[in-house]
């Protein structure tokens, strides 16, 4: 510790056959400590100006680079999912097209951004019969269908998906080993993507039954089954 305290200059070393030290005056020590912190503050100043000049060519010739996946986003934590939902149902221009199917991020009896989109954009949903298993899903969706949303029912979805303004898509994949309990979402800015599985999302449109014909049909089953 001592010989460290002299070579920064806060001690002096005394000769003699046993080794004394002795303190440097206070405003000699500081000095020198001010003088060598400013020759590391210009030697750090000139290698990083040293440095600016080797980096930025590469980096302005980066900012040149697009690249082609920049339009895709992959999403597994279900807050962010949430998150991004929002973000997207809240800058809806004109229209939402959805698959509903579990499982459910956020049921749609707490769904608050897309029931207020519900009441102000055109927005369509098919649902699978699976939302009349559970109460609470049923009236959630219910209100959907009072708020505006046009709905249709189908025995079965293949995924989850929303179609915004013909030209977002999210979907979900599920984990082939752990199924439908790991989601993970993808969202994809693409037109021809967004037109392709529009032309889909029609064509199961057509085939599904209203909020009351599908809850009938159901009630209807399950009477013969009981």
């Amino acid at each position: 510790m001592l010989a460290s305290l002299v070579e920064k200059g806060l001690a002096a070393a005394r000769p003699g056959q046993v080794a004394k030290y002795a303190a440097v005056a206070p405003d000699l020590a500081l000095e020198r400590l001010v003088a060598d912190r400013r020759r590391e503050l210009v030697e750090l100043e000139r290698e990083t100006t040293a440095l600016i000049d080797e980096l930025k060519p590469t980096f302005d010739a980066g900012k040149e680079h697009v690249n082609p996946l920049e339009y895709i986003e992959v999403l597994l934590d279900k807050g962010a999912i949430n998150e991004r939902f929002d973000e997207l149902q809240a800058a809806i221009k004109h229209e939402i097209l959805v698959f509903t199917k579990p499982p459910y991020a956020t049921p749609p009896q707490d769904e608050v951004v897309g029931l207020e989109v519900s009441r102000t954009h055109e927005a369509r949903s098919v649902y699978e019969y699976s939302v009349f298993d559970d109460p609470e899903v049923t009236e959630g969706v219910r209100r959907f269908v009072e708020a505006g949303e046009k709905a249709r029912f189908v025995p079965g979805l293949p995924l989850k998906l929303v179609i915004i303004d013909e030209s977002i898509v999210m979907f979900g994949m599920e984990d082939p080993v752990a199924g439908s309990s790991e989601l993970t979402i993808v969202v994809v800015e693409h037109h021809s993507l967004a037109g392709v599985l529009k032309v889909a999302f029609n064509a199961l449109w057509e085939r599904g039954m209203t909020f009351d014909q599908a809850h009938e049909e159901l009630v209807r089953q399950r009477r013969r089954t009981a």
